[in-house]
């Protein structure tokens, strides 16, 4: 006799023949316990109940634990074929599918890397060459790394995130989970029990949020370069004033700020994004205009919010 001889016990969670709760329900068998299983829809229910029937058992009933309703029936039915329960394994799914939030990373990355580049070297540089012809004029050319480094860090860095998040990363986005709804898949997901939100929403929030973050270093330090050897190779500024300067006005506070906004820009252009793509309709011509109101919706929350942040923050630090 086995240690769980005469005991009953309901696994949830069973998909395949390799999930970890069918590998304990397996030992359980061997050990001599009672075995009934649960299945999340019907998908699920083709492949359990083969399982099922390999080790002799034939209590299994539907149990979404999203939906109270079928956990009541579920127990219920426990209790009018056992009396009483001894076991409950319980199997969860990862709340994060990761190998979509990195495909989605990547594809974001795909899009917005050069974008990022080719605003980040102009903006920058056209900054410095104003604030420069300011300085050389009040005689103070020495420090003109301190105002490389407000624009770079401070200001213009986080708008040019903002420039490539809204107008490469969350249009894509968009258009991507657009041609999805109006292809019906969002609702065949639905079908087979599968959480779009889950699957599909979050991975793709997080990766602009994660893009976010690394396009704003990337503006930060192409920005800074592109400074450097502007003023150093066209307005003729000491190389050492320069690098000696940086921080008289930016310092760690200033840069994390600047970090947490873009953060922020992120996780706001990813939110706008997902929406209107998962509630387009209209067809194609129903696509282009989500992705439009998408541009438009997601320079204006992230220009406002930049201003918002920048006038708090700057408020703060002083």
């Amino acid at each position: 006799m086995g240690m769980l001889s005469g005991k009953r016990a309901l696994i949830v969670g069973v998909a395949t023949d390799r999930s970890i709760a069918w590998g304990i329900a397996k030992a359980f068998h061997e050990q001599g316990a009672t075995l009934a299983f649960s299945y999340a829809n019907d998908r699920f229910r083709e492949r359990v109940e083969p399982l099922a029937a390999s080790i002799g058992s034939t209590l299994l009933m539907p149990l979404d634990v999203s939906e109270d309703v079928q956990i009541e029936q579920a127990f219920a039915r426990l209790k009018s074929e056992w009396g009483s329960l001894d076991i409950l394994v319980q199997m969860v799914r990862p709340p994060l599918a990761w190998r979509e939030f990195i495909h989605q990373s990547w594809f974001v990355a795909r899009v917005t890397i050069f974008p990022t580049f080719m605003v980040s070297i102009p903006f920058n540089a056209f900054a410095v060459f104003i604030i420069n012809i300011l300085l050389v004029e009040i005689g103070a050319a020495d420090l003109s790394g301190t105002g490389a480094a407000l624009a770079c860090v401070v200001y213009i860095g986080p708008i040019s995130t903002v420039l490539v998040v809204a107008g490469c990363g969350a249009t894509a986005m968009c258009a991507e989970l657009g041609s999805r709804t109006i292809r019906e898949e969002i609702d065949a997901m639905r079908v087979m029990g599968i959480n779009p939100v889950q699957r599909l929403l979050v991975p793709r929030v997080l990766a602009l949020m994660v893009n976010g973050l690394l396009l704003n270093a990337i503006n930060t330090i192409v920005g800074l370069v592109t400074s450097y050897f502007f003023s150093v190779g066209f307005q003729h500024v000491n190389p050492g004033s320069y690098a000696a300067s940086l921080t008289l006005l930016v310092g760690v506070t200033e840069v994390v700020i600047a970090f947490v906004k873009a953060t922020l820009f992120g996780v706001i252009a990813g939110f706008i994004a997902c929406y209107k793509g998962i509630t387009v309709g209209g067809g194609p011509q129903g696509v282009g205009n989500a992705v439009n109101e998408t541009v438009v919706y997601t320079f204006m929350a992230l220009f406002v919010i930049n201003v918002v942040l920048t006038a708090v923050t700057t408020k703060a630090t002083m």
